[in-house]
């Protein structure tokens, strides 16, 4: 069963409409706030870094889709721009200018793109880390806030060196990572994530994420964790846990809902939640049609299938709430024992006590099957066996 909140559990528990009211309002804040809490992250570094490509696989898009950041070998970016992730639009990416210059003066640079906005600053070069990088990274900590440098086109360098005699992968990173840091030594000893943003389940992606993730507030990672590519199993395994927390919020949101006497505004609320929530999972997962074709051409086998098999999968794609609504009656008849232990009494408390059983087994069941076909998928495309 998914985490619950042991004081939210009790004040359920707890007879009267008031008490219950509030822990609902508790809930809803909190699954709004899992939802929707903004998370913006600002990637710079000198032109022809990659910093547009990097941007275009946070967002899950090829250079060439439509809406990407735009590549090029000349500085494209002349002032901050904001791409909103497509699935998870509270999470924002910011393409700032180039600090290749000469003249460059890191705190003037930081005033000049909003400092402030960003929870966190990318710094992304494709070779060596230089003087304006260490002078930004100073700036950046004076202000008392993240930053993570992060060495691209990783696969170029690889391709180059495998011509060579007695090539071996592993002592090529190992050099590339030693000459980053050496660069930056005066920071004292800065990690340095070696990436490709055409291949994210190869080299640090993860280990990118993973340290983004532990240094963010709480509150901030599960955008993070909803937007981030998968990359291994253990990624996705990740991902679907989070989801798993998520539940006891939701479902005690739609009980809130439920109290309010408004006839069908219940089933309307919790076809809302419903939706949204998998629709988080469905691009989350990497389940949309743009992610598995994509895919599928990578690995050359037909991936789609696995989601058009798959009613609930289908019907977050055509955004069909009523379809994900069909089996509420049977999830009420299965969880009517649990509901009266959890909500005793009659009237709107046992209105709210069904919606809360009807949202959450439905939640539970949907979740359950739409990690199968993550992993269904994952197996077939043998993503995990890649080198």
């Amino acid at each position: 069963m998914e985490s619950q909140d042991p004081a939210v559990v009790e004040a359920v528990k707890a007879s009267g409409e008031s008490t219950l009211e509030k822990a609902t309002a508790k809930a809803k804040e909190r699954f709004d706030q899992l939802m929707n809490v903004s998370l913006n992250i600002a990637v710079t570094g000198k032109t022809g870094s990659g910093k547009s490509s990097f941007i275009n696989a946070l967002r899950g898009l090829n250079d060439e889709d439509d809406g990407v950041a735009l590549t090029g070998l000349t500085e494209t970016t002349k002032e901050p721009t904001m791409y909103e992730h497509p699935a998870v639009p509270n999470v924002k990416i910011w393409d700032l200018p180039g600090i290749g210059s000469p003249k460059f003066k890191a705190n003037k640079y930081l005033k000049d793109v909003k400092f402030h906005i960003y929870d966190f600053f990318i710094i992304l070069n494709s070779e060596r880390f230089m003087e304006n990088d260490v002078m930004l990274a100073k700036e950046i900590k004076k202000q008392k806030k993240n930053f993570y440098f992060v060495r691209s086109k990783i696969d170029n360098d690889i391709l180059a060196e495998q011509r060579k005699k007695g090539f071996d992968a592993q002592n090529v990173l190992s050099k590339i990572r030693k000459d980053c840091q050496q660069n930056l030594k005066e920071l004292g000893d800065p990690k340095v994530f070696l990436i490709s943003s055409f291949e994210v389940e190869h080299y640090d992606f993860e280990l990118l994420q993973n340290s983004l993730e532990e240094e963010l507030p709480e509150h901030k990672r599960s955008a993070l964790l909803q937007a981030w590519p998968v990359c291994s199993a253990e990624s996705l395994e990740k991902k679907i846990k989070m989801f798993k927390g998520m539940i006891w919020a939701a479902s005690l949101a739609s009980a809130g809902i439920a109290v309010i006497p408004v006839p069908g505004l219940s089933v309307a609320c919790d076809a809302g939640i419903l939706l949204l929530f998998f629709t988080r999972c469905y691009y989350a997962f990497g389940l949309d049609e743009r992610s598995l074709t994509r895919l599928s051409e990578k690995v050359n086998k037909p991936l789609l299938e696995h989601v058009t098999k798959s009613k609930l999968a289908s019907a977050i794609q055509e955004k069909a709430v009523a379809r994900i609504q069909v089996s509420a009656a049977l999830a009420s008849l299965a969880t009517i024992e649990y509901v009266a232990s959890l909500f005793p009494g009659a009237g709107s408390v046992a209105a709210a006590g069904i919606s809360f059983g009807t949202t959450n087994y439905l939640l539970r069941e949907g979740l359950n099957e739409l990690s199968q076909i993550a992993r269904k998928i994952r197996k077939e495309a043998e993503l995990d066996t890649l080198l």
